[in-house]
């Protein structure tokens, strides 16, 4: 599935959409059925991102209990790489495909992260049995999914986010937004590629 570009209206989108959307559910999802129930009352889900937006800010724990905060990254662009769920097979190649990766996005200027719904503890425990001991891996446990929910891509059949990759560049805009079937894990020479031609 192509990528989104900025000034592109697209249609079929993914994500959970609430009652009070018109957008379908992406094309490519194997779950026909979305429910519109909330988490928590406090949380509603947004529509989801695209790029020319502005990047909505947060602040979450990594696997060593550090804050990664998205504003504080300045002048570095950032991959968020949001995944399902640890532990299982294509989440685990995804990560690993940002860890063997690292020197690559340190050169193209670009902070690659990892998030899920996951606790500190698990995505400690399965860094570990990964070997990742370089890249990040958010845990968006609680309130649960909320950063999903801010970028619209929180499945609430499901209780986990799109597996999808969203680019922010240095002035906080998302460039680039890209959601995978579930069972898959995404092509990371694709967003190389699109680093080194969006410097």
């Amino acid at each position: 599935m192509p990528a989104f570009s900025p000034g592109e209206a697209k249609e079929g989108r993914a994500g959970t959409f609430r009652k009070k959307s018109l957008r379908p559910p992406h094309p490519n999802t194997q779950y026909p059925g979305y429910k519109n129930t909330k988490v928590c009352d406090s949380m509603e889900q947004a529509p989801m991102i695209r790029p020319g937006d502005a990047a909505k800010n947060f602040s979450l724990k990594d696997q060593n209990d550090r804050t990664f905060g998205l504003y504080e990254q300045a002048k570095m662009r950032v991959l968020l790489s949001f995944h399902p769920l640890a532990w299982t097979e294509f989440c685990a190649a995804q990560m690993k495909s940002l860890e063997e990766n690292q020197n690559t996005f340190a050169a193209l200027n670009c902070c690659a992260v990892g998030i899920s719904v996951d606790s500190k503890p698990c995505k400690k425990e399965w860094a570990k049995s990964l070997g990742i001991t370089g890249t990040r891996l958010l845990c968006d446990f609680w309130p649960h999914g909320n950063v999903a929910m801010k970028y619209g891509i929180f499945r609430d059949e499901n209780g986990f986010s799109e597996r999808a990759n969203i680019i922010i560049d240095q002035n906080q805009q998302v460039v680039f937004v890209k959601v995978y079937p579930i069972h898959s894990v995404p092509d990371i020479a694709e967003i190389i590629a699109f680093l080194e031609k969006n410097p």
